[in-house]
């Protein structure tokens, strides 16, 4: 039981499933038989009902594609082969759905591969690791080789007990691609159960460094809405209202640490562990983080409208290309001893650099 969501979940929708079908060899991905007594639906309505982590526009895509293919039970039984169907296909009992797209399915099972991991504690039941900035988390679409779930698998790849397959171990949370810090590894069924339910009845403590854009009136604030998929840009996330009937609730606290002027240095505490949730909480209070490309934080948001002032702000995206974020304090109650394990982690260089380069230009009102 773990209170966050995986940010694997939005990487299926960055492959390029509309890719020009050359008429070259296809692949089968998936195959669905639809029900005795469905009514006739449209097939990317039906698809997009009835499969995982599939939105309606990418099945469109696929069909546009020349990748999705029915066969009717006449069809079977008269020997005919599946057909390709566009998107407004009305799908009927007995049809068989496959999509078959041009490359082979790839085998996601986690095989050990040698790549540093920077571990920060470890014993027998849990080990505490920090992630760089750019280095994704799980496999994924277009992310098969080189993840951090890899390097685990390597790190521990003499501890018998240890299954890198096995969802009961591993990761107990996760962070984004570009964002950098500090994350926890049950070693044990037992071991991620417990850390698990802290997550989930909000007793870690999960703190965050951010840059963000524009200057607060306040020094500490509240953020709460609920986090779903952005409607009109499925790659983002969006915020709704608490208690509505979309998305899943989100808390998030920020403190003022240092104020540039033209962006703040926050510190953020997580009660809930929602896909991108700093990212798109900061967005909807009218704060993205700098350099969020995601959410327009690599654009000029605040500021002068000199050329000096815009190559300045591009100087600061190169020393930084990415969203200024990092995990930097995590702590929990050791499952099995019961002690409180508290971790932090300095800045990367890429984040000092760039809060370096607003503290020289603009000066700091240090709050904290």
């Amino acid at each position: 039981m773990n209170d966050f969501d995986d940010e694997e979940l939005l990487i299926d929708e960055e492959e390029n499933l509309g890719a020009d079908n050359d008429g070259g060899q296809l692949y089968e991905h998936l195959r669905l038989e639809v029900d005795a007594g469905q009514v006739p639906l449209r097939i990317d309505k039906y698809m997009a009902e009835h499969t995982q982590h599939s939105s309606r526009n990418r099945i469109q895509q696929a069909a546009d594609a020349g990748f999705l293919f029915v066969s009717s039970a006449d069809d079977r039984q008269q020997g005919r082969e599946a057909r390709p169907v566009k998107s407004n296909y009305k799908v009927r009992a007995g049809d068989v759905i496959t999509l078959m797209l041009d490359r082979p399915h790839f085998d996601t099972t986690i095989v050990p591969e040698n790549i540093p991991l920077d571990v920060r504690y470890e014993d027998d039941q849990l080990m505490v690791i920090y992630k760089p900035a750019g280095m994704v988390v799980h496999p994924g679409c277009g992310n098969f080789h080189g993840t951090l779930v890899h390097a685990i698998a390597w790190h521990l790849r003499n501890l018998s007990s240890y299954d890198p397959n096995d969802p009961q171990v591993g990761l107990v949370h996760r962070i984004d691609k570009d964002t950098s810090g500090l994350l926890v590894v049950a070693k044990t069924p037992e071991a991620k159960s417990n850390l698990g339910k802290q997550f989930f009845c909000h007793d870690t403590h999960r703190s965050y460094n951010a840059l963000v854009w524009g200057n607060f009136v306040e020094d500490e604030g509240r953020i709460e809405g609920n986090i779903g998929r952005d409607p009109k840009d499925r790659l983002r996330m969006a915020v709704f209202p608490p208690g509505s009937d979309t998305g899943k609730p989100a808390v998030t606290h920020y403190r003022v640490l240092e104020r540039y002027g033209y962006t703040t240095l926050v510190e953020c505490v997580l009660e809930t562990g929602r896909t991108h949730q700093i990212r798109a909480h900061m967005k909807h209070i009218g704060h993205p983080l700098f350099g969020d490309e995601r959410y327009g934080g690599d654009q000029i948001l605040r500021g002068e409208r000199t050329a000096s002032y815009k190559a300045y702000i591009q100087n600061c995206l190169k020393l930084c290309p990415r969203q200024a974020l990092h995990a930097r304090t995590l702590g929990f109650v050791h499952p099995v001893t019961g002690q409180q394990m508290d971790f932090t982690s300095d800045l990367p260089d890429d984040l000092q650099a760039v809060i370096e380069k607003w503290r020289n230009r603009q000066g700091s009102l240090q709050v904290l």
